[in-house]
C-alpha cells in the first residue's frame, strides 16, 4: 500500500476518533422569564394592550414583551400591572416566580411615593405647591420606600432563588429648561425631576444590597424627556392615565436595551 493513501487512512480514522470522543454540544439554557412591576414595566402610554389584561394594561409594545420576543425564551410571564405599588407585587406578582425561573425585571417603587398625586398637584397648584409635594414624595422615599423595596426584593429573591433580577429605574420626565411653551414652569419641572433622582439612588441601593442587577434610565431618556426636541414621554395625555408614561420609542429605545445590556 502506498505511503501517501496510509496517511490518509490514519488521518481519517484519527479524525473519526476524535469526532467520537467530543462531548455533543449543550442545548442552550432554558430561559424561564417573569416580568413583574408597575405601569412602567406593563406598557402603560403605548396606546394598544394585550386582550384580557384589564386595568393592568400589559402591551405587546412594553420593554419586556419586546425582550421576550427577541430571545429564544422557554416561557415568557407578563404580570407587570399599572397602577402597582410593592405591596400589589407582594401580594399579585410574586406568586408567578419558581425555582425554575432564570430571569425577572422589575420597576416599583414610583406609586408607593406618591408619582400620580406629585404630578397632579404639580399640574393645578402653585410652584411652591408643587415643590412642597414633591419634597414629601423624596421624604418618603428616602425614610420609608427602602424598607418596602427590601421586602419586594427579598420576596423575589425567596420565590426565585436562582434567577437574575434586574431592577430598572425611572427617567426624569422634563428637559430643564425646555422648548414647551406651555405647561408646567422650570421650577416644577425641577422639582419633579429631583424626586425621580431621589428615587435612582434609594431603588439602585437597595437593590444592590440585594445583588439585583440595578439599570439607571436617565441617561438614557436624556434628550427625549418632555419638553425636548424628541419625546419619549407622553405629556398630558387622553386617556389621561397614560400621561407621563413612556411612549412605544421610550419602551423600545429607552428601556429596551437597558434590559438587554443586563442580560446580555
Amino acid at each position: 500500500m502506498r505511503p501517501a493513501r496510509l496517511l490518509l487512512i490514519a488521518a481519517l480514522a484519527a479524525a473519526a476518533a476524535l469526532s467520537t470522543a467530543l462531548p455533543a454540544a449543550a442545548a442552550p439554557a432554558a430561559i424561564n422569564y417573569v416580568a413583574l412591576g408597575d405601569s412602567y414595566s406593563s406598557g402603560l402610554g403605548t396606546g394598544t394592550y394585550i386582550s384580557g389584561s384589564g386595568s393592568c394594561k400589559r402591551s405587546n409594545y412594553a420593554y419586556p414583551a419586546l425582550w421576550a420576543a427577541a430571545h429564544s425564551v422557554s416561557t415568557f410571564t407578563f404580570v407587570a400591572c399599572s397602577g402597582a405599588k410593592t405591596g400589589d407585587v407582594v401580594a399579585n406578582q410574586v406568586a408567578s416566580l419558581n425555582s425554575s425561573t432564570t430571569l425577572a425585571s422589575i420597576s416599583i417603587g414610583g406609586n408607593d411615593a406618591g408619582f400620580t398625586d406629585v404630578i397632579t398637584t404639580c399640574t393645578f397648584g402653585s410652584d411652591q405647591d408643587c415643590v412642597n409635594r414633591t419634597n414629601t414624595a423624596k421624604a418618603y422615599a428616602q425614610n420609608t420606600l427602602p424598607g418596602l423595596l427590601d421586602n419586594v426584593y427579598g420576596q423575589i429573591r425567596g420565590k426565585a432563588p436562582s434567577a437574575k433580577v434586574v431592577v430598572l429605574g425611572y427617567p426624569r420626565i422634563y428637559k430643564v429648561p425646555g422648548s414647551c411653551n406651555v405647561g408646567l414652569s422650570d421650577t416644577k419641572r425641577a422639582a419633579i425631576n429631583s424626586a425621580s433622582d431621589v428615587l435612582a439612588t434609594v431603588i439602585s441601593g437597595r437593590a444592590s444590597a440585594r445583588s439585583f442587577t440595578y439599570q439607571d434610565v436617565r441617561t438614557a431618556f436624556t434628550g427625549h424627556e418632555i419638553c425636548s426636541g424628541d419625546w419619549w414621554l407622553n405629556s398630558l395625555s387622553f386617556p389621561v392615565d397614560e400621561s407621563y408614561h413612556p411612549n412605544r420609542n421610550g419602551q423600545k429605545l429607552g428601556y429596551l436595551p437597558a434590559l438587554t445590556a443586563a442580560t446580555g
